[in-house]
């Protein structure tokens, strides 16, 4: 087998006679400089390495290698060992190289440094000055790793000799192992292969293992195997868990804990937020009947506890939207602060409203509908104005509707119905959110780059996007808030039937002052034209009522008409005062 072996790596270049002849008259007389150097550099390679491994007790080898180093020019030389290989996803077998030192008979370079990187441990050995000729350096090290536990046998595996990046020329290794060894082989080329060296065997004592191989190519490896009896060492291969994507994510003591926090802060905060809408559910059940009813009482015709379109509005979803603030506007013409006046289409060439002042004290407006007020009839300028086209608000209304929604916040604030500003309970939870979410993404870079605790870097994302969402229901109403929310609801599914008694109890007039009464709060509950149904006929069972009087329509205009008009106004006064329905 070892002269069949070495039959297939010997590779012989066969030149004919002819040939031979060509190639001698081609040479040069006198080579050049530059083909000199490359003749030297080629000429540098390891003539001989050979290496003694001694196998210890505890899985410790020490190795011998004496080397034998052609050099052209260089300071030192380096080879590079396979001390990691990757076992599984997520671990590695590992090879540990510890007390390397160098020494030279003749005086070869002896300065030892040694570099990891990847899989692979540099070896790099040095001398003061630059060196020609034939050198022996001897290098030695303790190996650890090299020994597998194999049933009721110890395996020594290492590649001995190789990782050069020039020829070497012959390797031999001797394995003492202390003990019979049992089996001996050997492989050459890179590592892994399978194909065998030049020689192999064990001495006549069965105590040492002897492996050779003639020619090796630069980066191929001379691989010894050798079997030894169970407890020989009592060595064992060693592993470290490699950290990659897989293993940052994994579930330990840390993360569990961290994932187990987290389940108790969004269980604890579905609580919270349970209890905080359980309550309001439980008024509302209880008294949203009391709200639904016709509340008229002689000529007076107000809402469950007088409360104003644009604070309905706030109270329902805890926002003042942009829907509020126009609802205000209505509410405001039907109380005669404003004439609402539809221009005529066919005249202008487009759909156009024009809001005019009424001269009415301001005493019992609510100080977010004085600061509307004022705002509708205020130009850019400062100066006041008696009327405003509607189309004439769009861009240059926004930052006095911040204020005006400012305003609705504190005013409910002010009517007991929250503790504090919805606005600004919000902002606060989503500002907190926003901030443990950039912090646990960062957490979660950091962590997964270095260590296994990557999951308690995802928990605080989901934790901060938990506060950030859940903020939005952070807002919580009194008692008193969720009472009038009651009221509320049940006042909403009266609108939304839009039944109101007919005959002689409440006649046509009568009815238009209704329906205009409630109609702010419809444009809130968007049941415009439901409640609109309610009048849609009055203006040919009452003379006169083909107008409201706070709302004017263009020639041919009757109250069958208005469903629409009010619905096209809506639109266009909230796109109008903003950009979005919804702030």
């Amino acid at each position: 087998m070892s002269a069949l072996a070495a039959l297939f790596r010997f590779r012989p270049v066969a030149l004919t006679m002819s040939a031979a002849v060509s190639a001698v008259a081609l040479l040069p007389v006198t080579a050049t400089p530059s083909a000199a150097s490359a003749g030297t550099a080629a000429a540098e390679r390891v003539l001989k390495d050979e290496v003694v491994l001694t196998a210890g007790q505890g899985g410790t080898t020490k190795v011998k290698e004496t080397i034998v180093y052609r050099f052209a020019g260089h300071r030192g030389f380096e080879r590079t060992f396979p001390t990691r290989s990757h076992e599984s996803l997520s671990e590695d077998r590992v090879y540990k190289l510890t007390d390397l030192r160098a020494s030279s008979p003749d005086g070869g370079p002896t300065q030892v440094a040694a570099s990891s990187g990847g899989t692979r441990t540099t070896v790099k050995v040095t001398g003061a000055k630059n060196l020609t000729g034939d050198r022996t350096v001897v290098l030695q090290y303790d190996l650890r790793g090299a020994i597998t536990q194999m049933g009721a046998s110890e395996e020594l595996r290492w590649p001995v000799v190789g990782g050069w990046k020039v020829p070497v020329d012959e390797a031999k290794a001797t394995v003492d192992a202390g003990a019979m060894i049992r089996s001996v082989n050997c492989f050459t080329g890179p590592i892994g292969s399978m194909i065998g060296c030049t020689q192999y065997y064990t001495n006549h004592t069965h105590t040492q293992g002897v492996y050779a191989q003639q020619g090796m190519l630069p980066g191929e490896y001379l691989t010894v195997v050798a079997g030894l009896p169970a407890g020989t060492t009592g060595g064992r291969a060693i592993y470290e868990r490699r950290h990659t994507v897989a293993t940052a994510f994994s579930v330990n003591a840390v993360t569990g804990a961290a994932l187990a926090g987290l389940l108790v802060l969004l269980v604890g905060g579905v609580a919270v937020l349970y209890l905080l809408r359980g309550r309001d559910a439980r008024v509302v059940g209880k008294k949203a009947a009391e709200g639904d009813q016709a509340p008229i009482a002689g000529a007076e015709f107000e809402p469950p506890d007088g409360v104003r379109p644009g604070q309905i509005g706030t109270l329902i979803d805890e926002q003042a939207d942009v829907i509020d603030v126009t609802a205000t506007i209505v509410d405001l013409a039907v109380r005669g602060y404003l004439l609402i006046e539809e221009e005529d289409r066919a005249v202008t060439g487009r759909l156009d409203w024009t809001l005019r002042r009424l001269d009415r004290p301001q005493t019992d407006l609510l100080p977010y509908e004085r600061i509307l007020l004022d705002a509708l009839l205020t130009a850019p300028d400062g100066t006041g104005r008696d009327a405003v086209k509607l189309s004439e608000l769009g861009g240059t209304f926004a930052t006095k509707l911040a204020q005006v929604r400012s305003a609705m916040y504190d005013d409910v604030v002010k009517q007991g119905w929250f503790a504090r500003r919805p606005d600004t309970v919000r902002s606060r939870w989503t500002v907190t959110g926003i901030l443990v979410t950039v912090l646990g993404i960062a957490a979660t870079v950091a962590l997964a780059l270095t260590t296994e605790w990557a999951l308690a870097g995802l928990a605080l994302i989901i934790a901060g996007a938990a506060l950030a969402y859940g903020g939005q229901y952070m807002p919580a109403k009194t008692a008193r808030g969720a009472t009038v929310l009651a009221h509320t609801i049940g006042f909403r599914a009266f609108l939304e039937r839009g039944a109101i008694p007919d005959g002689d109890t409440i006649a046509s007039r009568q009815r238009i002052a209704l329906f205009s009464r409630f109609l702010p709060y419809a444009v809130i509950f968007d049941t415009v034209p439901k409640w609109a149904e309610t009048v849609k006929d009055a203006g040919e069972r009452a003379e006169g009522a083909d107008n409201l009087y706070w709302y004017e329509g263009p020639a041919e205009w009757d109250l069958s008409k208005f469903a629409e008009s009010m619905r096209t106004f809506t639109l266009a006064t909230s796109g109008s005062i903003s950009q979005s329905r919804g702030m």
